[in-house]
């Protein structure tokens, strides 16, 4: 009985959890690297620092297709995150 009810409380922690990230959404104009991997499916630490390389490059991103243009980042993984990703006016100097 305990070992049911112990499981059925990590399931619903997991769930809750996963409902968390799903609901998250991510500007990628002003989000650390970190902040890019935690809300956005496909994207680790490495495409994420890849999104800020870019973004410094180029001065952000004007329409979120542009991510397509981040080395490792195509356009199943912008479709998979497209409504978690915001884009606000981008820093340009």
């Amino acid at each position: 009985m305990i070992k049911n009810t112990i499981a059925a409380l990590l399931l619903c922690f997991a769930l809750t959890g996963l409902a968390h990230a799903e609901n998250m959404t991510v500007n990628v104009n002003t989000a650390t690297a970190e902040q890019l991997a935690e809300a956005l499916t496909g994207i680790g630490e490495a495409r994420a620092e890849a999104i800020i390389a870019y973004r410094e490059e180029h001065g952000g991103f004007d329409h979120i297709d542009e991510l397509v243009n981040v080395r490792g980042i195509g356009l199943a993984t912008v479709d998979r995150n497209r409504d978690r990703i915001v884009l606000e006016e981008p820093a340009r100097d």
